[in-house]
């Protein structure tokens, strides 16, 4: 069934990246991301495992932050959960969906370490033949960064955290995307998946909450 495209709307593609080889240099596994509105509907979704990783990186797998769940990517993979691809239909699809939909802007929480993960990836399967994953001329915006200049200067959100004790070392109310949708929600035993599709779906939540706001924020993450 072909998609019909209202053009009176903004488009956004929220995404997000699990990566082996460390935080500095990381390389991406699970690519996840989906089509949504400023209201956070969504209208395609993708749920990426990257072949050339998973499969052709083995040793590298081993030592991935969430490698206990290498398991659960198999069966959801059998299943037809998760689909196998390269990356270069992985960025294709991607750019194809941004295209169709002329987005507005691409999405992340924390959106340099994606934006890094992406592109350190896309350099090193191309030998930097291919330098960047994201679409050229498509803004990069950062979800922690409009939460931290809405949703966290509220006081009902900082009595909250000083309450629940999520605070970072130096005293400061928390701004991961599990704890900011355990605050949306009211979930207070929600658990962050750390798998790239599921993890969009809240980070979309978090992004619909700090647009509702109205309010002067940072958006474009290099800025």
């Amino acid at each position: 069934m072909t998609t019909k495209i209202d053009r009176r709307k903004s488009y956004y593609v929220v995404f997000d990246t699990e990566t082996t080889n460390g935080f500095d240099d990381p390389i991406v596994y699970d690519l996840g991301f989906a089509v949504i509105d400023k209201k956070g509907n969504v209208y395609e979704s993708y749920s990426f495992v990257i072949g050339d990783v998973f499969y052709g990186m083995k040793n590298l797998m081993k030592s991935a932050y969430y490698a206990e769940k290498i398991p659960m990517y198999k069966k959801d993979i059998k299943e037809g959960k998760r689909r196998v691809v390269s990356l270069y239909t992985a960025k294709k699809i991607f750019n194809d969906v941004c295209k169709k939909y002329n987005v507005k802007a691409c999405i992340a929480h924390n959106a340099r370490f994606d934006y890094r993960a992406t592109s350190r990836t896309q350099r090193y399967l191309t030998k930097s033949k291919y330098r960047f994953f994201l679409p050229y001329g498509v803004e990069l915006w950062d979800t922690l960064k409009m939460a931290q200049d809405t949703i966290c200067k509220q006081w009902t959100y900082k009595e909250w955290c000083y309450k629940n004790n999520y605070l970072t070392k130096n005293g400061r109310v928390r701004a991961t995307a599990e704890i900011l949708y355990r605050y949306i929600s009211g979930e207070h035993d929600f658990t962050e998946s750390h798998t790239g599709l599921e993890d969009v779906l809240i980070e979309k939540e978090i992004f619909v909450r700090c647009m509702n706001q109205h309010k002067p924020m940072r958006k474009k993450c290099f800025e």
